[in-house]
Parts: C-alpha cells; sequence; structure tokens
C-alpha cells in the first residue's frame, strides 16, 4: 500500500497530499486483481470499494473513469462530440477530426502524454489514452489523424467491474466563463442560457437531443456571431457529421475488420443461433450465420483483423464470457454454450438498413445448403527419423513438413547432386548406402542395387510420416497428423428386419451432423436422430431410418462436391430392382 502511493504520486504529482491519502485510504479495503486481455497482456487492476480505480500496463499507472469523476482535473482533456463515445467505447481510438476545439486552445501535451477524453458540455472524463503526437504536431496535421490511443473507456469491460455508475454531471470550467464573456460582447438575445450546457448529455443518448445541444453550443464556441441561428445549427450539425465520419474512415483497415466482426458476431448470435442449435461447429457459425450477417458490399476476412485467426476471436468472447467452445471432436471445436443475457448481446441492436440474403427467412438447414464450401484437404508429409539422412542435406530436420512436390524435388535434386542415376538406363537410380538404410528393407539390402524412379519416389512418401492439410473457407489452414479419416456410411440391422443408415466423421469436412440430419430428414421423410458413438468420448454420428446411400451419394457428392475418394461406403446403396 505505501509503495502504491508512492508511485501513485510520482505518477501524478499534482495531486495534493489530502488528496493522495483520500485516493489511497489507510484501513479501507484495497484489492489488486490480475486480467489478461485478448491479445495476451497481463493487466494489473486496483480496486477500492469494488469499484476499479487504478491499472497496471506494463508498470506503467492509468486512472479509471471511477477515479476521474472524483478527480476531473487530473489529466489534460480533449473534448469530443457525445456520438463519438460510442466508438470509443466499441474499440476506436480518438480522431483528430472528431476533436472539438475549445476557445482556450488545447492542452499542451507532448507524446505519450496520459490524457483524458470527455464529452461536450461535461467535464466529468469518458475515457482514458496515450497521445500519439504533441498538441504541435495536431495542429501541423491539420487536425487529422489519430490523437488518442484509448486505453480504457466508460461502458467497457473494466467499467463493468465496478458498481457501473454513470458518470456525473460537470460544468466546464473555462467554457463557461468564455461564453460568458462573449455573450456579453455580443449583446445577443432570444439565445438559450449557457447554462443548458451542463446537462448531462449521457443521461439521455438521443442523438437528435445531443445534436441541439452541439449546435447551441457549436455556434457559440467558433464565435459564429454573424450568422443566424438557423445556419449556425446547420453549420455546427455538418461539422459533426463530417468530422465523425472522417473519424470512422480514419480507423485503420485492422480496426475496421474488427468492428465488422463484432457486429456480425452479435448479430448472428441475437437473430441467427438457437438454444436448440447448440452445440453448434465454429466453422458453421462463422460460414452459415455470421457471414449472412454481413452488410452488403462487406466482406469478413479474418486475416484483415487484429486476431489473425477464428479461433483466437472465439477466445476473446470466451473470456468475455458470452459464449464457451470446447473440442468435442479431435481438432474440431464446437460452441456448446451461450448467454443470451450478457450485456453485450442484450445492446446489440441490428444497425438500420440493414440488407443482406437472410432477410427472407429461409429455413437454416437452407442458409447453411448454400453458402457450403468443401474444404480444400492436402496431403502432407513429415521427416521421419529414419528419413533424416536422406533430408538433411536440403536443410530438412525431423518433424519438417513438406507437400508431395517438395519431396519429389528434393529426391531428385539428391539423385543428380550424387550422380546416382544410372548411364545404361536412365529409368533407374543407383541405390547408395543412404537410400539403401532409408528405402530399402533388411531383407532387400543385399539384393537390390537399383530402383526405378516410380518405386523410389513410392517408397520415400511410403517411409514419411502422414499429415493432411484442411483449409475451411474463410479460416486458416489446419494441419493434423495421420490421413484424414473419409465421411463413413454404413448399413445396420435393427429389430423386425428394419435397416438404418449411420454417417460419422461429417465434422471432420465442416458439415454439422444436425444440419445433415435436418436434411435428410426433409428429404427421405424419416426419423433422423444425433447419438453418440460407441467407444468414443464427445463424438457423434447420424442415424436415419432405412437405406439412404443414394440420397446421401447425391447430397455430398453434388450438392457440397465432396471428392468421392473421401466418402466410404457408397457401393452399399440397395440395388434397384427391375420392374415387372
Amino acid at each position: 500500500r505505501r509503495k502504491l502511493r508512492a508511485d501513485v504520486a510520482a505518477a501524478f504529482p499534482n495531486l495534493s497530499a489530502e488528496q493522495l491519502t483520500e485516493f489511497i485510504p489507510n484501513k479501507e479495503e484495497l484489492s489488486v486483481i490480475k486480467i489478461y486481455c485478448h491479445k495476451g497482456e497481463a493487466v494489473t487492476v486496483y480496486t477500492n470499494n469494488k469499484n476499479p480505480i487504478l491499472f497496471e500496463i506494463e508498470k506503467a499507472l492509468y486512472p479509471t473513469v471511477y477515479t476521474l469523476w472524483v478527480y476531473p482535473d487530473l489529466l489534460p482533456a480533449f473534448s469530443t462530440w457525445p456520438p463519438v463515445l460510442q466508438k470509443l467505447a466499441g474499440g476506436a481510438d480518438l480522431m483528430l477530426p472528431g476533436v472539438v476545439v475549445p476557445p482556450s486552445g488545447f492542452p499542451q501535451v507532448e507524446r505519450g502524454t496520459l490524457c483524458a477524453v470527455t464529452l461536450l458540455g461535461n467535464r466529468a472524463p469518458v475515457a482514458v489514452g496515450v497521445a500519439t503526437m504533441s498538441t504541435a504536431e495536431m495542429l501541423a496535421a491539420g487536425m487529422k489523424g489519430k490523437g488518442v490511443a484509448v486505453l480504457h473507456t466508460y461502458m467497457d469491460h473494466l467499467w463493468e467491474y465496478g458498481d457501473k455508475s454513470y458518470p456525473p454531471t460537470l460544468a466546464p470550467l473555462v467554457t463557461d466563463s468564455a461564453e460568458k464573456e462573449s455573450t456579453e460582447d455580443e449583446e445577443t438575445e432570444g439565445k438559450e442560457p449557457v447554462n443548458s450546457l451542463s446537462s448531462d448529455p449521457l443521461q439521455h443518448m438521443n442523438v437528435g437531443d445531443l445534436s441541439l445541444q452541439e449546435r447551441d453550443s457549436c455556434a457559440i464556441l467558433m464565435g459564429e456571431e454573424e450568422l443566424g441561428e438557423n445556419r449556425a445549427a446547420e453549420t455546427a450539425e455538418d461539422a459533426s457529421t463530417e468530422g465523425l465520419q472522417e473519424a470512422e474512415d480514419s480507423r485503420t483497415p485492422q480496426e475496421q475488420m474488427d468492428a465488422l466482426f463484432n457486429q456480425c458476431f452479435f448479430h448472428a448470435l441475437k437473430c441467427k443461433v438457437k438454444k436448440s442449435d447448440l452445440p453448434l461447429l465454429t466453422s458453421t457459425f462463422l460460414r452459415s450465420h455470421m457471414f449472412s450477417c454481413c452488410p452488403a458490399g462487406q466482406q469478413l476476412d479474418i486475416k484483415k483483423s487484429s486476431y489473425k485467426k477464428f479461433s483466437k476471436f472465439l477466445q476473446y468472447m470466451q473470456h468475455q464470457k458470452i459464449l464457451q467452445v470446447k473440442e468435442l471432436n479431435k481438432g474440431v471445436e464446437s460452441i456448446v454454450e451461450v448467454d443470451w443475457k450478457h450485456p453485450d448481446v442484450k445492446a446489440f441492436a441490428v444497425p438500420e438498413g440493414f440488407s443482406s440474403a437472410s432477410a427472407a427467412h429461409d429455413s437454416k438447414s437452407e442458409d447453411r445448403e448454400q453458402v457450403y464450401h468443401a474444404p480444400e484437404i492436402i496431403p502432407l508429409y513429415g521427416v521421419s527419423t529414419k528419413m533424416i539422412p536422406l533430408f538433411q542435406e536440403s536443410g530438412h530436420r525431423k518433424g519438417s513438413i513438406l507437400s508431395s512436390s517438395e519431396v519429389r524435388n528434393i529426391i531428385i535434386n539428391y539423385v543428380k547432386a550424387n550422380e546416382l542415376v544410372d548411364e545404361t538406363n536412365k529409368n533407374f537410380v543407383k541405390v547408395n548406402a543412404i537410400l539403401c538404410d532409408c528405402l530399402l528393407d533388411k531383407s532387400e539390402q543385399d539384393e537390390v542395387s537399383h530402383l526405378k524412379w516410380d518405386d523410389l519416389l513410392s517408397r520415400c512418401l511410403e517411409r514419411l510420416q502422414p499429415l493432411h492439410q484442411v483449409t475451411f473457407f474463410g479460416q486458416e489452414p489446419i494441419v493434423r497428423k495421420g490421413n484424414i479419416e473419409p465421411i463413413d456410411i454404413t448399413i445396420a440391422q435393427r429389430s423386425s428386419n428394419k435397416k438404418v443408415t449411420i454417417i460419422k466423421n461429417l465434422e471432420l469436412y465442416g458439415l454439422d451432423p444436425q444440419c445433415v440430419a435436418n436434411i435428410l430428414q426433409q428429404k427421405v421423410q424419416a426419423s433422423a436422430t444425433i447419438t453418440p458413438i460407441p467407444g468414443t468420448k464427445d463424438r457423434v454420428q447420424v442415424q436415419i431410418q432405412g437405406n439412404q446411400i443414394h440420397h446421401l451419394a447425391k447430397m455430398l457428392l453434388e450438392e457440397y462436391q465432396l471428392p468421392r475418394k473421401y466418402i466410404q461406403g457408397l457401393e452399399k446403396a440397395p440395388k434397384l430392382g427391375r420392374k415387372k
């Protein structure tokens, strides 16, 4: 506690001794919490009376909004329009076009200075951040670009750790005096009292009301005395809209993609996914639900976001306790639980004018059927211990992953570099000591001295460790050990000589077993169920009455465009009898 008080005094020297004692009390309970951001950064949070008062990142202390509401003048502050708060709370930084210029000018800050962000008409800070450039550089840049890198805002998750109270209404100090003088000089009549600026814009987040306040205040702040009241209002409103638009457009492409992923994620949870859909494959959630919630003219691309992988995006949402993801099948993750009562989900509203193909309420099976893309499956090979001598000349070690063409090129280069091509018959390769140890069995080592090119390459591939790479549409490639298991279709006999069709391993190809069961049930008008696979843990299979392999073959081969080599059991289709 004593060390913390010393650190606070060093970080905020303008705090008096009384304020410091009040800030870090001697006897009241003070808690320390360590949390982790979605990017893995460790943050230490100090709480007093269950409200976070400080947070520490890389040994630097920052006050929370709860602290700044008690000490509003602790940090230099930049003022912005009230509608910008929603952007800041969504993760955006404060862009200079959205900053309001006060009559007294900007506070003098240097790059890296800790700053607060306030809303026009209220001195209570709503965000904490670090200045990305000095005041002189801001003015030299023509008030364009990023002004403050925001670390914490009112309404974010750190604020939710506290009592979730609203910002107090604190009248601006400098603005009031400046406006009072200007109104006396102008001797204007019929204008609203300047005291109207002290009303708390956060108590009613109505954009229409806020814009009216902005009109009156902006007309006074900018000194546009000669313009009529209506003209001043239009000018201020246009300036506000232009500032907001430019602030939004000035976001980096990565920030825009992050915002788009957040919007589509909450839209899909609120409007697309139902409790009966769970567990839901993460690939199906992205492909069938989030993609359909993407606004027209925009496209989701996880590689252009800060997350880089969809699994990391879901890990962040899981950390926020919005959903729970589990690996029900090896290498395949599913959403098993969703908290629809989470404040972020409840607070999300579908953007006005949203248009997508899902407006005509198609069934989920049809949506999935239309957007399904067969995964790209590439066989790969890992260098095993026995094959190291053959591959180390090309710079590869044990565990190096290669494609078949890369293996072929390495073998060809090795044979040519060691002059192993048979001079009398170029279709054969002479077997040296390394090839003998790597590719020949013990019984062959004394007998085989030459190998055909095809035999040489096939032997090499057989002795490498098999792997495969699966790339689902819109996701990062996944590399797994072994050869991919085919979709397994079997016919089982039940009581009363009834037959059922059982389908396994659908998840490995990005297919939702529940979706496949629903589609089959509609097509063949037979009962379909999802059952656990006997002898396994957390794996499921589709079971449908009758021999339905004909319908399955048509759906998997023609509609889903899966290669036949990845489907096992199609030969068990019933033979069509001759009509008599």
